[in-house]
């Protein structure tokens, strides 16, 4: 029982190994201002956008080289957490991209695991309590949200200090400690906090819509609409340009929406650069905390920072909203509801937050995948066309041609090159993972 993981990260590697070696060149000087196409004549990867390569150099301070690299490191990271989430359950403590991003950091509770993880090209850290264990904790205090204390501005799951972090004001520090009082002992941490999250409303995002004189953002298409937040209108309220109708709604407790459009309205896989491009939807892979992400704004544009924490609870005003990622890639007012992407991949739609991007703050997006789990919606992609629905069902039995982006359970069966393989471990598609290169995936039949 023992076996299987490491023989998962053994074929994950296979013959390239040596590409998982997530080794980073030092940091570029911080005031440096690198662009695209710069002297290193390093140009953006494919599939990406220039627009997004060149705000990740600007915003987290990179070259063109360096950029590239955070890149290909971010998504070998995301692979590694969805295999380990898999393998491990219980055991298995989180993963996360290092902050100046040169290497994946596993947590794992029980030192055996430790062989797997560096199998996989990620450094082990021994951690006491399991990400599953965290996210127990976190929705303990979701469940009292509504006896939450003024002093208390939001909760998550902090994997690098393997620890729930409750947020308190100045001077709500007791009051913090008796909200999370019950929970077990060394998972909770109070820590002070001068954050004043807002939802962002009433404005434009990604591309503008309307509902009656306010002005919200679009996040993703979906098939037959588009998702965005929740907080921007409830279920019945008409949308303008485009017209649409509110299908689905939440907030307070989660921030998500999705509208129906109207007769007329194509939803396409882009994202409005502001910059007279678009960004191509490739899908919806989570990415790793510590990793690079970029958010589109009509207020401020392309900006981008860091994945800090998932699973994390905010109360505004309205009431508390659990399951927001946070982040430090800044956003105003004018840019709520709209996309944020690692990569080609996206994330999620802006909730609210504190701050702005000229002294800097604090931003919470809400995950896309639980909103498309939510209504049942398909993602428009680049290629016009849907990606299935991340609820974890796998396709009909019987052998189906292999694409990435679907979710496959164990047992499903495909072909590829001519070939039929059976899946041996559930997983999600993914480019690079083509059955006849990960045996432990797939077996050929």
């Amino acid at each position: 029982m023992r076996r299987r993981p490491a023989t998962m990260a053994a074929a994950l590697l296979g013959a390239a190994a040596t590409v998982l070696t997530f080794t980073l060149t030092a940091q570029a000087d911080p005031g440096a201002d690198p662009a695209p196409g710069g002297p290193s004549g390093v140009a953006a990867p494919d599939g990406l956008a220039p627009e997004m390569f060149a705000a990740l150099q600007r915003d987290l301070r990179l070259t063109p080289a360096q950029a590239r690299a955070r890149l290909d490191t971010d998504a070998r990271a995301g692979r590694v957490q969805q295999v380990l989430r898999a393998t491990l359950g219980s055991r298995y403590g989180g993963a996360w991209v290092t902050p100046d991003g040169t290497a994946v950091t596993v947590g794992v509770t029980t030192a055996a695991d430790a062989a797997t993880v560096r199998d996989l090209g990620a450094v082990p850290a021994r951690v006491r309590h399991g990400e599953q264990a965290l996210a127990a904790v976190v929705d303990r205090l979701d469940r009292r949200a509504g006896d939450a204390p003024d002093g208390v501005t939001g909760w998550y799951a902090d994997l690098p200090t393997n620890s729930v972090v409750v947020l308190a004001r100045p001077g709500g520090d007791a009051a913090a400690e008796a909200f999370a009082v019950g929970a077990p002992a060394g998972t909770v941490r109070v820590q002070a906090t001068t954050e004043d999250p807002r939802p962002y409303a009433d404005v434009i995002g990604g591309n503008a819509y309307y509902i009656g004189s306010s002005r919200c953002s679009i996040g993703f298409s979906v098939q037959g609409g588009f998702v965005t937040a929740g907080h921007c209108g409830r279920v019945g309220a008409r949308t303008s340009q485009p017209g649409g109708t509110f299908r689905g709604s939440t907030f307070p407790g989660r921030d998500y929406a999705w509208v129906q459009v109207d007769a007329g309205n194509t939803p396409r896989g882009l994202v409005n650069t502001y910059s007279g491009g678009t960004v191509a939807v490739a899908g919806s892979t989570e990415a790793a905390v510590g990793a690079a992400v970029c958010r589109s704004g009509s207020t401020t544009g392309w900006r981008c920072g860091t994945i800090q924490q998932k699973n994390a609870s905010v109360t505004y005003p309205e009431g508390t909203v659990s399951g927001l990622t946070r982040s430090n890639a800044c956003a105003e007012p004018g840019d709520s509801g709209g996309s944020w992407l690692a990569g080609s991949q996206a994330q999620g739609v802006t909730s609210g937050g504190s701050g702005n991007c000229t002294s800097g703050g604090t931003m919470y997006f809400q995950p896309v995948n639980p909103i498309l789990a939510a209504y049942g919606l398909s993602l428009i992609t680049s290629g016009g066309g849907p990606t299935p629905t991340p609820t974890g069902t796998s396709n009909p039995p019987g052998d189906t041609t292999w694409q990435a982006g679907t979710s496959y359970a164990a047992g499903a069966t495909v072909i590829y090159a001519g070939q039929s393989y059976r899946c041996l471990q559930g997983h999600t598609a993914q480019v690079g993972w083509e059955p006849p290169n990960v045996p432990a995936l797939w077996q050929q039949v």
